[in-house]
C-alpha cells in the first residue's frame, strides 16, 4: 500500500514566480544579459517552459534526453520511447540555464552536463531545479531551487503535468 500526497498548482506557482525572481537577480548579480535555457526531458521542459514565460524570455528552449548518457545505461537499457535531443541554438561561449524538475542524487545533471559539452563548450551552467530533495551521491548543487525538501525512508517525489504543474509525493508502507 502507498499513500500520496500532492502538492498543488497554485503551490508549485508560487515556488515558479519565486525562481524567476531569484534567477533574474542571479543572472543580474553576474551580469549575464543573454542566456539560452535547456531543459532536461520530460519534467525539466515543463519547468523550463514555465520559467521562459514568466521570464518574458523570448529564446527557444533546448531539450535534452540523457537517456544514453546515464552511467546506469547498461543496467537500465534502451526504452522504447527515447526521444534525441534538440538545441536550436550553439552552446558555445554562451551562458547556459540547465533546467529539471527534481534534483536527487546529481547523476541527471552529470549526465546532462556530459551532453551539453559534446555540442560545445558554454561560458557558464547555471542550475536551477524546482524541487531539491536532497541525498545528493555527487557534488552538484542548484543555483536556484524552488523548495527544499527531505524526503523519508521509501518516499520519492514526481512532477506531473504539463498543465498544472504539481508534485506528488508518494511514500511505500
Amino acid at each position: 500500500m502507498s499513500a500520496k500526497k500532492r502538492i498543488g498548482a497554485t503551490e508549485v506557482g508560487a515556488w515558479m514566480d519565486t525562481m524567476a525572481k531569484t534567477l533574474s537577480a542571479l543572472n543580474a548579480e553576474r551580469g549575464i544579459a543573454e542566456w539560452n535555457m535547456i531543459g532536461i526531458h520530460t519534467g525539466g521542459v515543463w519547468v523550463a517552459h514555465e520559467l521562459r514565460r514568466l521570464l518574458a524570455h523570448t529564446g527557444p528552449i533546448g531539450e535534452l534526453n540523457i537517456a544514453f548518457y546515464r552511467d546506469d545505461f547498461s543496467r537500465v537499457g534502451m526504452h522504447p520511447t527515447v526521444t534525441p535531443s534538440h538545441l536550436p541554438f550553439t552552446v558555445e561561449d554562451r551562458h547556459i540555464v540547465l533546467v529539471d524538475d527534481i534534483l536527487y542524487t546529481g547523476r541527471t545533471i552529470r549526465a546532462a552536463m556530459n551532453e551539453i559539452f559534446d555540442y560545445g563548450r558554454p561560458a557558464s551552467i547555471t542550475l536551477v531545479v524546482l524541487a531539491d530533495r536532497g541525498g545528493r551521491e555527487l557534488p552538484i548543487e542548484a543555483a536556484v531551487a524552488g523548495t527544499r525538501m527531505r524526503l523519508g525512508e521509501g518516499e520519492h517525489v514526481k512532477l506531473s503535468g504539463p498543465e498544472p504543474l504539481e508534485l506528488v509525493i508518494h511514500r511505500r508502507g
